[in-house]
């Protein structure tokens, strides 16, 4: 297992070399870590605090990105809301994405009445509409949190990555070098972390990055609408503040297009790297030389 591992991960590194979109998302997001790793020993971030500086300060020496009507220095804003929209985003697509692969496995491997079972849970999951669930769910929570967030876009997201597994699994489990295992007396926990997990590793990496996009897009849907966490800095709380107090009208273009900017930012690092990604689990699309 460990050198189907290795292999994978030194056929991984070499692809990312060659391939200039993936280098280019990994910078942007590796950009907008830096900013949250390292701004808090930059710039003030107890500033993000509401009525902490003066309201509606237009940019400056002391305010780089200006003030907000609730009296939040911008900057600290971006840098504390920042990390907590990746928090989000990462969480929801890892929860979403195990839970959804542990599934496919069982079900494509295994097959007979427990493939039907969770076949069947997962196509009624999918006829839900999720934004739907979403939108009465985070109503109902009086004080919601990222992590609440995080956990509730998860448990509407993994059907997507248990039926993408589920079709690679049934493919891979007839490949000569599984029916090998089993006849070399492997037990089938062995075979699935052993022989077929290595090669549902990199379809499994693209669904992630495809699941935290659609997470945060979520996520940033509902704080849009007032149903995020009220008391925690985010990029989506601070664009419905400033929807909220009308800073678009009022030409406060400071308080809105800062954090528009950061998610542009993420939502290309995004889309580049799942677009590399899907070139590399898809022959069809996988780039050469």
């Amino acid at each position: 297992m460990l050198e189907n591992v290795l292999l994978h991960v030194k056929s991984a590194i070499s692809y990312i070399w060659r391939t200039p979109k993936l280098l280019l998302g990994l910078a942007l997001l590796l950009s907008l870590l830096l900013l949250s790793l390292v701004g808090p020993y930059i710039v003030d971030v107890d500033k993000a605090r509401p009525i902490s500086v003066p309201t509606r300060k237009p940019p400056s020496a002391e305010h780089p990105l200006g003030t907000d009507g609730g009296g939040r220095d911008m900057l600290a804003v971006i840098i504390t809301g920042t990390p907590q929209t990746l928090k989000m985003g990462v969480l929801a697509g890892l929860v979403g994405v195990t839970l959804g692969t542990s599934l496919g496995l069982i079900a494509g491997y295994f097959g007979g009445r427990i493939d039907m079972i969770i076949s069947t849970a997962t196509d009624t999951m999918l006829t839900i509409p999720p934004l739907a669930i979403l939108l009465v769910v985070a109503g109902s929570v009086r004080a919601m949190t990222v992590t609440d967030m995080a956990i509730i876009i998860a448990l509407l997201s993994w059907m997507f990555p248990a039926r993408t597994i589920r079709a690679q699994v049934l493919s891979l489990r007839e490949q000569p070098y599984v029916h090998m295992a089993r006849l070399a007396g492997l037990g089938d926990i062995r075979i699935i972390f052993e022989e077929i997990m290595p090669n549902i590793l990199p379809l499994a990496a693209a669904s992630f990055v495809g699941a935290t996009s659609g997470a945060v897009l979520a996520g940033i849907g509902l704080e849009v609408l007032g149903l995020g966490p009220q008391r925690t800095p985010t990029l989506g709380m601070t664009i419905y503040w400033a929807q909220l107090y009308s800073a678009l009208i009022n030409g406060l273009w400071w308080w809105w297009l800062p954090p528009i900017i950061v998610l542009i930012v993420l939502f290309v690092g995004l889309f580049l790297v799942s677009a590399a990604l899907d070139e590399f689990v898809n022959p069809r699309l996988r780039r050469t030389g």
